[in-house]
């Protein structure tokens, strides 16, 4: 995620795997700036190559289109997701197993996209489908709940306000994202992954986590952490996609960049909606 994955390695095995980063008979040499090198393509006055577009530069709108088209099959995927799950005359709500082979493979989509950048393209939408399935399913199954009936909306309209008030904030520079900022939010990032992990397993073998699961202040307080760091990742997206357009990485980067961008989104999601079944549980 982006969040971890989206980084200066990624940069790195991007272009070199783009040929940006090797033989300077191909290609310029790389220019120091203050946003990494700048990998300059080759010249030529002859006709357009498929070596030469496969050089062409990633962009800031490049990848705003890549990621539009991500929550459009997100959307389509969750209209599915949330229609398979069925409620039984008694009100039981039937959640479909189907939907966690969805984050099974989302999750294997991310690590190999942070892996092989270059196949973000190509498992971007995978992940976009399989999460959005998931999405769509678990999102049914709070709405069904009659103290959490319209919840769902909610979530989405304060998901689509935290966007809008980082991106903002990022604009502005109130948020200036340095290399200690960005160490610090992945370091809790991945701590805070870890710690999902083992509650995870604490609950298939014993029992729940407390704090973790229910309403109480504690509780509360630690979904307000959650959904706070999400969206400070939110700001080192931006600040990734803001850096690799600057250094002209290949445009390949558009997806996975996108794809990171996404994954951020999907948890800041999931993070606001337990955030406001605590609250209506109160």
């Amino acid at each position: 995620m982006a969040n971890p994955i989206l980084n200066d390695k990624a940069l790195d095995q991007a272009a070199e795997r783009a040929g940006w980063g090797k033989a300077a008979s191909q290609s310029g040499p790389a220019t120091q700036t203050s946003n990494g090198p700048v990998w300059n393509p080759p010249v030529s006055d002859g006709p357009v190559t498929p070596w030469q577009v496969a050089r062409e530069p990633m962009t800031v709108a490049g990848t705003a289109t890549a990621t539009g088209v991500l929550l459009v099959l997100l959307l389509v995927a969750a209209f599915f997701g949330w229609n398979a799950v069925t409620e039984n005359s008694d009100g039981q709500v039937a959640f479909p197993g189907i939907a966690l082979i969805g984050v099974l493979v989302g999750f294997v989509a991310v690590i190999v996209s942070s892996i092989k950048p270059n196949l973000a393209r190509f498992l971007a939408p995978v992940y976009a489908l399989a999460e959005g399935f998931f999405l769509g399913a678990i999102s049914k199954t709070y709405n069904s709940v009659d103290r959490y009936e319209g919840i769902v909306v909610q979530a989405v309209g304060a998901t689509l306000a935290v966007f809008a008030v980082m991106l903002f904030l990022y604009r502005t520079k109130v948020i200036k994202v340095t290399d200690r900022f960005r160490r610090t939010v992945i370091g809790a990032t991945l701590g805070l992954m870890v710690f999902y992990g083992i509650s995870m397993l604490i609950q298939l073998f014993t029992h729940k986590v407390p704090f973790f699961q229910n309403s109480s202040g504690i509780g509360i307080v630690f979904s307000l952490v959650a959904a706070g760091l999400a969206a400070m990742n939110l700001a080192i997206d931006f600040d990734f996609i803001e850096r690799a357009s600057a250094s002209r990485q290949p445009k390949q980067l558009e997806w996975f960049a996108a794809m990171g961008l996404l994954v951020t989104l999907v948890w800041l999601y999931l993070e606001l909606l337990r955030l406001l079944s605590k609250l209506r549980d109160r």
